[in-house]
């Protein structure tokens, strides 16, 4: 059995659960790399990742390189004499890093591969309403999430839970396949599976503004999942548009109404206390969303400062 000594690389939160189960388990992490900091929000100020505080607050080796080819950055990373790397959540590796320890890099991906390759498994997953999904462990080659699969983990997606709650699921899940991925490795017993591309794959492609805006002439069930699979980050949205003026909406929460009705798509029926949004095959009724320069809200506490006419329309 080959006592292990770990170079992890991640950078958001998810990765951290990950990270710190590694060394609840006493396992060696001789070494952490995670994205370089950068400016946000609207002061610009400079934020670390969730992986970089981490590091910082357990005292680990930290490396933060902006070139993963960099000679210096490669030379660091040889001289912290790893003979295993873990990745989760960071960024597609050159060759001359995966290759360079001894038992390999594997990834701990949060998906049932080869389904959900890329950037957003977790949030495509429910948008596409899947009723399961887990996290496949694998050795990472030079494509992006097509190496072989080592284990994998299989947990089911209820109706109403959002990206939010799998997230934490699979945190945890994904700490468990992790743990018992590293026993094996240490044990030398590991056997992999080879990913079969077949033309049903579904991809998780990286989320922008133009998938995450919400197309009402779909059906309430896709608007449903829609909202679900991108609340609470980065959240789907639309434009409400009344008497001349128009919002940039985020929808955070929602509930379906499947019934047969005469208003046209995308009409707005409100009242002192509720919002519907009329779709194909019923409504959309909105519990909790975020205006323009205010804060995120029940749509009753919204609804109390504002009204909609009868030619109200989200878009």
């Amino acid at each position: 059995m080959e006592k292990l000594r770990i170079v992890f690389m991640g950078t958001p939160e998810f990765a951290v659960g990950i990270l710190d189960t590694i060394i609840k388990n006493k396992y060696e992490v001789v070494g952490v790399i995670t994205a370089a900091d950068k400016p946000a929000g609207r002061g610009q100020k400079i934020k670390y990742s969730a992986v970089k505080e981490y590091a910082l607050e357990n005292n680990l080796k930290l490396l933060q390189p902006t070139n993963l080819k960099d000679e210096v950055f490669l030379s660091e990373l040889q001289s912290l004499n790893a003979n295993l790397q873990v990745v989760v959540a960071f960024r597609m590796l050159p060759e001359v890093v995966w290759r360079m320890p001894k038992l390999g890099t594997f990834n701990l991906h949060a998906s049932l591969l080869p389904n959900y390759r890329g950037a957003a498994p977790i949030n495509w997953a429910i948008i596409n309403g899947e009723t399961k999904t887990g996290v496949t462990t694998f050795f990472i080659d030079d494509k992006i999430d097509t190496g072989a699969m080592i284990l994998n983990k299989e947990i089911a997606i209820t109706e109403e839970e959002n990206a939010g709650v799998l997230h934490d699921k699979l945190m945890r899940l994904g700490s468990e396949a992790l743990v018992e991925t590293l026993s094996i490795i240490e044990k030398g017993n590991v056997k992999t599976t080879i990913q079969k591309d077949t033309a049903e794959i579904k991809t998780a492609y990286k989320l922008n503004r133009d998938n995450c805006k919400i197309d009402w002439s779909k059906s309430a069930t896709e608007i449903h999942n829609l909202i679900r699979g991108l609340s609470p980050y980065p959240t789907a949205w639309c434009f409400f548009k009344d008497n001349g003026e128009e919002w940039n909406v985020k929808i955070y929460e929602a509930r379906t109404h499947v019934e047969i009705h005469n208003y046209n798509i995308g009409q707005i029926i409100a009242s002192k206390k509720e919002i519907k949004i009329a779709v194909k095959d019923g409504f959309i009724q909105i519990l909790n969303l975020q205006f323009p320069a205010k804060k995120k809200m029940m749509t009753n506490e919204l609804l109390n400062g504002i009204t909609f006419s009868e030619k109200a329309q989200a878009e």
